[in-house]
């Protein structure tokens, strides 16, 4: 006898208001005026430079990461302009949507009105979403993408529907424009479905027909790498190689997980998981309990950073409010509900000044010494600064750009025609680029990452400002080599006090030869 399985389903029969999603789109527009509020206390990170700088030059792919977000960068600045909350806004848009679309997705696994609010109230206080809506950067998009694949997922189980695999290739592929990284999700989704009774999907022509639109999708990009040999598996090796990036044992990176995702949630996204793979309510969604083991898998092993996982995360907090709702249903529990929500509310508030800047930053290094936690580091170099990482980015750029400016002032009017200013990586030459219009500098160039395939933009390198070097370097290159000054210190940089030379009268016959040696992608 061939057995049945039950798919919960949603309450079609709700109106909007009766259903709960009013109150999730009331909470989604409050996250995103909370954003766009406080998205200008500080300055512009130095990612965000690199994003605007590759917008600037539209390409099918960059060394470090594909098109999608320089794409919508170049139009949102043309509509909104370049102040910080403009550039800001699409990452405050994306994930005050992902409050909606993780409710929606406990909807769909058949949860009422506490789930869609109570998973809903988890994604609106994630420490990693904040982050996401806080600053410009490739993984804004991330969850959402990953979760709208997840969505058509679980429609085409639900509703007994193969077509819904082409919109999940379709999202699939815009993921894959957006950052690599949603191709583990996507191995994960293949293998769950191996490992379930929905591997007859495979019998069926629209996964198919949904793995050629990603792929279609994707084509141009990868057709970008293959153009320049691979940049971004070249920038992988590179950093590998260095040993940049904080290693993680085990237990540190399951913690890690927790706090990114807020350490109260961690008993319900892992109910979510055990339910998603053992429950009979959940079993047609098995294949995404699957899916995350795969990735989390694949993450560690690879050594990937801790927030590498944090996309997939909203699926099993819908899958866990699912699970926890029909136990707070007694007349006597029903106390636990508002209990619960204000506790995690609460405990938001309380750790959202570590990724959102409410505080001042002096303000803030008072507020980590009650942290009961240390916040993590991923990349050696970060550990020097009292600040993290994804605050102290965001400072030092202004000094920086002004002691270049000293140096581009001594220059006469014929000098400055044929005069470059080369930077030593993509935070200094992204921050000339875009700070330095304003002291009429010209765009930077670099041997880091994409400005390296951008070249020596027609200079003969006769005049050249270099920051961040060593004089003995420079007089190998140049005959004059004049020590302008250092830029002036900033106590929550973690880019101090960069050296800025002039340098006159080229040693090298051409660019030609020197070029190839500039190369930095790591």
């Amino acid at each position: 006898m061939a057995s049945t399985t039950t798919v919960p389903a949603p309450a079609r029969d709700q109106s909007f208001l009766t259903s709960g999603m009013a109150v999730i789109w009331a909470i989604a527009l409050a996250k995103l005026l909370f954003h766009i509020y406080f998205n200008n206390r500080y300055g512009y990170f130095r990612d965000e430079f690199d994003y605007m700088s590759c917008g600037d030059h539209l390409a099918w792919g960059y060394v470090d990461q594909p098109p999608l977000i320089p794409f919508l960068i170049h139009i949102s600045r043309a509509v909104l302009g370049d102040s910080l909350r403009a550039i800001r806004f699409i990452p405050a848009l994306a994930s005050s949507l992902l409050v909606v679309q993780t409710a929606v997705l406990a909807r769909e696994f058949g949860g009422r009105r506490f789930a869609l609010l109570l998973s809903a109230i988890c994604a609106l206080i994630a420490p990693q979403y904040l982050s996401n809506a806080s600053l410009l950067g490739t993984n804004c998009l991330e969850p959402n993408l990953w979760m709208g694949c997840a969505y058509f997922a679980i429609l085409a189980i639900r509703r007994a529907d193969p077509r819904y695999w082409l919109w999940f290739g379709v999202v699939a592929g815009l993921g894959l424009e957006e950052k690599y990284s949603i191709s583990v999700f996507g191995l994960g989704i293949v293998v769950g479905l191996l490992m379930t009774e929905q591997r007859r999907v495979f019998l069926n022509k629209w996964i198919w027909l949904g793995g050629l639109a990603a792929f279609l999708i994707f084509l141009p990009n990868l057709l970008w790498n293959i153009h320049y040999n691979w940049p971004f598996v070249q920038l992988m090796r590179g950093i590998k190689a260095e040993g940049r990036d904080v290693v993680l044992g085990l237990l540190p990176y399951f913690l890690q997980q927790t706090l990114l995702v807020n350490p109260l949630t961690a008993p319900l996204w892992l109910a979510g998981l055990f339910a998603l793979l053992f429950s009979a309510r959940l079993r047609p969604y098995r294949l995404l309990g699957w899916s995350y083991l795969v990735c989390y898998t694949v993450f560690f092993v690879l050594h990937g950073k801790n927030y590498y996982l944090a996309p997939i995360y909203p699926m099993l907090l819908a899958a866990g409010a699912v699970v926890l709702e029909p136990a707070l249903d007694h007349p006597r529990r029903a106390w636990l509900k508002p209990a619960i929500a204000i506790v995690l509310l609460a405990s938001g508030a309380h750790l959202t000044p570590i990724v959102v800047p409410v505080l001042s930053p002096d303000g803030f290094i008072a507020y980590m010494k009650y942290l009961p936690f240390k916040l993590p580091v991923m990349e050696h170099a970060h550990a020097r600064v009292t600040l993290p990482q994804w605050y102290s980015d965001q400072f030092g750029w202004e000094e920086i750009v002004a002691e270049t400016a000293v140096a581009w002032n001594r220059l006469s009017p014929d000098e400055r025609h044929d005069c470059g200013i080369f930077a030593q990586d993509y935070g200094q030459a992204g921050a000339i680029d875009f700070l330095g219009r304003r002291y009429g500098l010209p765009p930077a160039m670099s041997g880091h990452q994409t400005w390296f395939l951008w070249g020596p933009r027609g200079y003969s390198g006769n005049c050249m400002i270099v920051l961040d070097d060593r004089q003995a370097t420079l007089e190998r290159y140049w005959d004059h080599v004049e020590f302008v000054g250092i830029s002036a210190p900033s106590p929550y940089a973690l880019e101090q006090q960069i050296p800025v030379f002039l340098c006159k009268g080229k040693k090298f016959s051409s660019w030609t030869d020197v070029w190839p040696k500039l190369k930095h992608w790591r």
